[in-house]
């Protein structure tokens, strides 16, 4: 709980896809004042081409990803929000913050440098683990949760799939065959009803 703060947002509350409602910060104030980290994330065509051509994939998900990114003590205080109990404020990395996502991928990148662009693939919370053979794939996904176990990182049991042969990933699907366009968007251009108004032009 903080008493006495320089920084304090709101909650507003966002419904989600699944009907259920996420509860998020207003830190438009902080995220003006603060600079924007240029840390880069993944290259989309560099990450598909890196992941298509293997024959095995799993794909995993960190659970409340930024959420387990531990805030500097000095720095806490500036996250603070009003609720009807009281101010409080956060100890880890809200998903809110300006840049949250850069942060986020500098960490991945610091504990995962040895395997990315060879076994895994990680976008922000992503993770893409690949191989060429079953067994190969075992060792891997070994690997990975070896460092995942030593950082106490955590993994949402509800967004995983292991040793699929393709996947769709960010709009496209990946296989050892390659690269190829998601059916499901063709599907959504050639099902699209002519413009009849310059509006919907």
């Amino acid at each position: 709980m903080v008493k006495y703060s320089d920084w304090v947002a709101n909650i507003v509350l966002i419904p989600k896809k699944d009907g259920k409602v996420r509860m998020c910060v207003d830190y438009r104030d902080l995220n003006k004042a603060s600079p924007k980290d240029n840390f880069p994330l993944p290259h989309i065509d560099t990450l598909l081409d890196n992941t298509a051509g293997h024959s095995l994939f799993s794909f995993m998900d960190g659970f409340s990803g930024y959420n387990q990114i531990k805030i500097h003590p000095e720095d806490m205080e500036k996250t603070t929000f009003l609720t009807m109990w009281g101010t409080f404020c956060y100890k880890v990395m809200p998903f809110a913050l300006k840049n949250a996502g850069a942060t986020y991928q500098r960490a991945m990148v610091t504990l995962f440098h040895d395997m990315m662009h060879k076994e895994i693939e990680v976008y922000v919370d992503d993770m893409i683990a690949k191989s060429r053979t079953a067994k190969e794939h075992i060792q891997v996904l070994r690997k990975l949760f070896l460092r995942l176990r030593k950082f106490q990182l955590k993994l949402n049991p509800a967004k995983y799939t292991f040793g699929a042969k393709s996947r769709k990933l960010l709009g496209f699907v990946v296989s050892e065959k390659g690269i190829e366009i998601d059916p499901g968007k063709v599907k959504a251009i050639q099902e699209l009803s002519p413009s009849r108004t310059q509006k919907e032009v």
